[in-house]
Order: C-alpha cells, then sequence, then structure tokens
C-alpha cells in the first residue's frame, strides 16, 4: 500500500476508533458522577490516555512530554499553544485537577456538557466580550484558591503551525488579578494533527512545558514574555520535526500564509 493511502486508511480507522470510544465512556463512565469533579477527571484521564495508545498503535504517532521538571505544585495557570484535539486531552494527563476556559456552548452538547458541568470547568460566553473576561476571573480565583490549574488557550483558538501569533489579553488579566504562576506550553501538535480534515500523520507530537513565569509583572510585559516564550518553543519544535521529516515544511509553509486572525 503506497505510503500516502496508508496514512489516509489509519487515520480513517483511529477517527473512527477515538469517537466510538469517547462515546462509549461517557455511557459507561455515568457512575463516575457520584465522586464529583475528581471521579470525572479520572474517566477524562482514562479517555486520553486509551487515545493516545491508540494514536501510536493504530497511527504511528507518538507524544512526547518535555520539561515535566517546570510543573509546580498547587494551583497555576497552564497557558498551552493551540494547534489541535490533541493537546486538549494529552495535557490532562500532568495537570491532576484541572479547569478548562471553554464555550459555554459545550456545556448543553448531549451527555458531554454533563461531564463539563459535574467537573466545575470555567465555562463562558465568549461573545459578551469583557463580561466574558470577567466572568474567567470570578471563576477562576475560585480555582486557583483551591489549589486547581486552570488551563487555558491565549489565542482562543486553534492556530496551524507557523502561523503569525494572535494573543488575547484575556490571559493576561487573569494572570494580574490573581497573582498567579502561569506555565507557559508549546508544541507541534498541529504538524501530525491539523485542525481541520482527518490526517493523523507518523511520528512524534512534543509537547513542552516551559519555565514557570512568576507573579509580579504587569500585563503588558507578562503578555509579551509569554508569547516570546511559547513561539519560541513552538519554532524549536518545528524545525526538530521538519529535520526528522522534510514533508512537514509544507504543513509549516501553509500555516505561515495564514492571516493574523484567521
Amino acid at each position: 500500500m503506497p505510503a500516502k493511502t496508508s496514512v489516509i486508511v489509519r487515520s480513517l480507522i483511529y477517527n473512527v476508533v477515538f469517537y466510538l470510544s469517547l462515546i462509549a465512556l461517557m455511557i459507561v463512565g455515568l457512575p463516575s458522577f457520584l465522586f464529583g469533579r475528581h471521579g470525572v477527571q479520572f474517566m477524562a484521564r482514562t479517555w486520553g490516555q486509551w487515545s493516545i495508545w491508540m494514536l501510536d498503535w493504530i497511527c504511528g504517532l507518538k507524544v512526547e512530554y518535555r520539561g515535566l521538571e517546570n510543573i509546580p505544585t498547587g494551583g497555576y495557570i497552564l497557558a498551552s499553544k493551540h494547534q489541535s484535539m490533541l493537546e486538549t486531552f494529552a495535557l490532562l494527563k500532568h495537570t491532576p485537577d484541572f479547569a478548562i476556559v471553554l464555550k459555554r456552548s459545550l456545556n448543553y452538547v448531549p451527555l458531554f456538557g454533563l461531564y463539563l458541568i459535574v467537573s466545575r470547568q470555567i465555562a463562558i460566553d465568549r461573545s459578551k466580550g469583557r463580561t466574558a473576561l470577567a466572568q474567567i476571573n470570578e471563576q477562576a480565583a475560585q480555582v486557583l484558591a483551591d489549589g486547581r490549574q486552570v488551563y487555558i488557550y491565549p489565542e482562543g483558538t486553534r492556530r496551524p503551525p507557523g502561523a503569525p501569533p494572535a494573543y488575547k489579553q484575556g490571559v493576561a488579566a487573569l494572570y494580574v488579578a490573581n497573582q498567579a504562576r502561569c506555565v507557559p506550553v508549546a508544541l507541534n501538535t498541529g504538524l501530525f494533527w491539523g485542525r481541520r480534515g482527518f490526517l493523523r500523520r507518523p511520528g512524534v507530537a512534543v509537547i513542552q512545558f516551559l519555565p514557570v513565569i512568576e507573579p509580579g509583572l504587569g500585563k503588558e510585559t507578562f503578555l509579551r514574555r509569554l508569547q516570546d516564550a511559547i513561539e519560541g518553543g513552538c519554532d524549536r519544535l518545528n524545525r526538530e520535526a521538519v529535520a526528522a521529516d522534510p514533508t512537514l515544511a509544507a504543513v509549516v509553509a501553509e500555516g505561515e500564509r495564514v492571516a493574523v486572525g484567521a
């Protein structure tokens, strides 16, 4: 079977298994509600680990974690680059008591929304502008006070590898308002699992936890430092992946053509 055809077939099989296992686990995992958010988080991590294992077995795509020594204990902001759906479940392995900032509309997805509500995620209405920011700060303050991790995407949406950065003020406002530690996360997952389409390319997707940004910086200084850390880390990971597989250069080149705000 030609290599390209093999990738397509394997990707198709994985996507079917991925979504069927999600539906099955949501049904089987309903008793986890009895144990509150910790029970739901356990189910989420179980699904995440299963999905990563299947990704390697079916598609030949491994996930490598780096910088684990940079992860602090207790409450902090986890500010991650967002390129694909892969990191949404892969990061759960190293966030023991997470609360993800997500769209409120997800709470209304049948069954899936119940898991979000029980696990006490931070659901916001992004169309509300400043009101949405106030919603984040109010809920995040309690999450951080409880020693939990606030998991946020600073750009608000998925961006392809190589695309110009489009960081928003929300993460900076959250950092300053709560005087919280922040762990930046760089990754190259989008080279292998695109934000659109179903292809799952073989290789090694790297997720790297970068050194903590301690509290005490102003909004602009913090946001600049965060963007420099994440974007610099992603660029290094992209170059490393392209050096191992030159065909990935086309993925980066396509991302570079994406306009800011796309």
